[in-house]
């Protein structure tokens, strides 16, 4: 056996001779180096037409590195954490406190509708639990029955336009069978599009202490979210009828209207900007909350996030302040 170890490591120092003199080929007068892909591809160690074709994970994020910046601009004392991302550009132009753990509220369905649109079926029919419909006096409802019928489709609706976490707790029991097994649905996702400081619990974003974000993990999520056609078409809706059956099988109906002030027109954007949609978010704990999806008089796609703001009043106030000062190029 000592025989045949001599021999491998012989054999070895042949290999790393000649695998040294091929990254490095030395005179008495220079040294000459080699690009290693270059000489990686000339013993088959690379497929050099399948690298031409990678995508970096990151090759479309707006990335930075920075916390905060920008705050001097604008009245930033009114929120607790913000950011505008240029999705055209693939730049974020204002920054506060981008990475701090924040709660994100109602802002939590952005990633319950976008889990329960790529897990289900829209025109799954769904029963509206005594659970989900035994929401407290003061929470944010789409007044839901014990027994309802409704389409997922109509439920995610109710989710985002009326922020309904009845309908939240409706989605997460019909798609996932409760709420933990729905929540780990949304924190699979959540990692999938790097945002790996969030952790949630719920699928409406009712506070606790454990289920959190970050301004840039939202936009992160939110980003990924847009791009699909489903969502993209729920958030830029104004209001929403369904028509259901009720626990007697009788028809039922009702409105819901979309809590974004600007696409209800009760506060308007900088001139030259469009709002797409978005999603509102309000508890004690998180503040006033808003993610926004906007184009900018370029035609760049622009979301804005702000984060924990003391009133409803600034809360549109800062965000209009960050359009203008940071969404727009021209």
């Amino acid at each position: 056996m000592s025989g045949v170890k001599c021999i491998n490591r012989y054999i070895a120092l042949i290999l790393i001779c000649i695998i040294s003199i091929s990254f490095c080929a030395c005179d008495s007068n220079n040294i000459k180096t080699y690009k290693l892909e270059n000489t990686s591809a000339q013993y088959g160690l690379v497929n050099t037409i399948a690298d031409e074709n990678i995508e970096f994970f990151g090759s479309d994020k707006c990335v930075t590195s920075n916390d905060n910046f920008g705050l001097n601009l604008v009245d930033s004392h009114v929120a607790q954490g913000g950011g505008v991302f240029n999705l055209s550009t693939h730049e974020v132009t204002y920054g506060q406190n981008l990475f701090g753990k924040m709660y994100p509220a109602s802002t939590t369905k952005i990633l319950t509708a976008l889990v329960a649109i790529e897990n289900a079926d829209l025109n799954q029919m769904i029963t509206v639990s005594e659970y989900a419909a035994d929401q407290s006096s003061d929470s944010s409802v789409a007044n839901l029955k014990a027994g309802d019928v409704m389409s997922l489709k109509d439920l995610l609706y109710g989710l985002m336009l009326r922020s309904g976490n009845d309908a939240a707790i409706a989605i997460a029991e019909g798609v996932a069978g409760d709420e933990e097994h729905f929540a780990e649905l949304m924190n699979k996702k959540a990692r999938e599009f790097g945002a790996t400081h969030s952790h949630f619990i719920t699928p409406h974003g009712l506070h606790k202490d454990d289920h959190y974000t970050t301004i840039y993990d939202m936009y992160l999520i939110f980003s990924a979210a847009i791009k699909n056609e489903t969502f993209l078409s729920i958030i830029s809706t104004e209001e929403y009828s369904p028509i259901y059956t009720g626990i007697d099988g009788t028809e039922k109906t009702q409105t819901w209207y979309n809590t974004n002030q600007y696409l209800l027109g009760k506060s308007k954007a900088p001139e030259g900007f469009t709002v797409i949609g978005g999603k509102t978010g309000t508890t004690y704990e998180a503040g006033y909350c808003l993610v926004l999806y906007s184009k900018n008089s370029a035609g760049e796609d622009i979301i804005s996030i702000v984060y924990n703001a003391d009133c409803a009043l600034n809360l549109y106030y800062l965000t209009n302040q960050l359009l203008y000062t940071f969404g727009d190029t021209e």
